[in-house]
């Protein structure tokens, strides 16, 4: 199944204001909903799973924890594009990012941000966390020091 999505490139302003955005609800006590699961992950290899990536790179911690821990660390040089949810066009952008763990293991990572409930409480949805099926090319990243 390709996921229907239409993607462009923030400035680089609007993607520091993001993650400032994001590391602020994340210490806020933003919720992290993390889709260990996907059904797009059935006809895939499973090592470029969720769960296989997260229980390979983080073997004895809670994977909410250690994927809040990886958020927070996020930068503009990893961030890859933003992208429109074709399927459900009322709710937020995605935002894609690639980091380097143990100097070659590539991961892809898709986040959404979303204010939900009456008191306007964050929900981050970690909708990828999972090693790269392609490698990173430096094209990739537009903000990415040469």
């Amino acid at each position: 199944m390709i996921e229907e999505t239409k993607a462009r490139i923030e400035s680089e302003l609007e993607v520091k204001a993001y993650i400032q955005d994001l590391k602020y609800a994340l210490n806020k006590g933003a919720q992290i909903v993390f889709q260990v699961h996907r059904r797009v992950d059935e006809d895939r290899e499973e090592n470029y799973t969720n769960q296989y990536t997260v229980n390979k790179l983080f073997p004895d911690e809670n994977p909410v924890d250690a994927l809040k821990k990886e958020l927070l660390t996020l930068t503009v040089e990893d961030y890859m594009q933003t992208v429109t949810d074709l399927r459900f066009p009322k709710r937020s952008e995605m935002r894609e990012f690639g980091k380097v763990y143990n100097s070659n293991e590539e991961v892809y990572i898709k986040i959404r941000v979303e204010l939900l409930g009456q008191y306007g409480n964050a929900t981050t949805f970690i909708m990828s966390f999972h090693f790269a099926e392609k490698s990173f090319t430096p094209d990739m990243f537009p903000y990415r020091k040469k």
